[in-house]
């Protein structure tokens, strides 16, 4: 078997009993030489070494297991409600508020109000959630190829396709193969802080890994990316419900 068919990862679901509560989570085995537990919208998310017994795994869950209950309750309990697309309602683009306008017309236009605030007229009649969405899609792509060029000049590598992600645990991904993915929700944060996740991508078409190296590369790119790793977790989480949200977690 190849080096590269025994460091590849996989997922695969598991339940296990908790004091008595019995939690459904997804195991993913990879390189890693660590455990990491998480709470996303799904549920719970281990991951673990490739080599680590189904003991072991069930051991370390088992050590943060109130921490578990407790997540997984509170995700629970603060589920956001929907962003509600009705005229006047305001929700952020690029870190700044934009007002969204509901109007006759056949397609979204943007637009700067008389008070300075950014607006969208998206039109009535038809689905405005879909408009929406539409238009901030067509917003987020074209800002990540503009952000992704220019992280890779400074590089000195050429740029990849780049193209919209809707997963459901990351924010992006890099693959030598189809290039780069951004999710779209991305547009909602402020442009510096969509820049790590940028930076971080763009880094991968050098280390295709999360070695020392490659985090150097991540530092010359975004220096500041240890910060910025946390406050986009934090900013997950505040996000306008108009798709998925992402995640949160321990490491051990």
């Amino acid at each position: 078997m190849s080096r590269a068919a025994r460091s590849a990862a996989h997922e695969a679901p598991h339940v296990i009993d908790i004091g008595g509560t019995r939690v459904a989570l997804t195991l993913r085995r990879s390189s890693r030489r660590s455990f990491a537990l998480q709470v996303d919208h799904r549920g719970a998310r281990i991951a673990a070494p490739l080599q680590a017994s189904l003991h072991d795994v069930e051991r370390f869950v088992r050590e943060h297991g109130q921490w578990l209950l407790d997540r997984l309750r509170a995700r629970a309990a603060a589920a956001p409600r929907p962003f509600a697309v009705v005229d006047g309602a305001l929700l952020p683009v690029l870190g700044r508020s934009l007002r969204l306008r509901l109007l006759d017309g056949r397609r979204a236009q943007w637009r700067l109000a008389a008070d300075g605030i950014e607006e969208l007229a998206i039109p009535a009649a038809s689905d405005p959630a879909r408009a929406l969405v539409r238009a901030l899609q067509s917003r987020a792509l074209a800002w990540y190829r503009n952000r992704v060029d220019e992280f890779c000049l400074r590089i000195g590598r050429p740029a990849p396709a780049v193209r919209l992600s809707n997963a459901r645990t990351r924010w992006g991904s890099c693959s030598s193969a189809s290039g780069i993915r951004l999710h779209w929700r991305l547009i909602h944060l402020r442009p510096a802080l969509i820049d790590y996740v940028v930076a971080h991508e763009v880094a991968h078409l050098v280390e295709m890994n999360h070695s020392p190296r490659f985090w150097a590369v991540v530092e010359r790119l975004y220096p500041d990316w240890r910060g910025a790793r946390v406050e986009l977790r934090a900013a997950s989480g505040q996000l306008p419900c108009l798709g998925t949200p992402v995640v949160s977690g321990v490491e051990d």
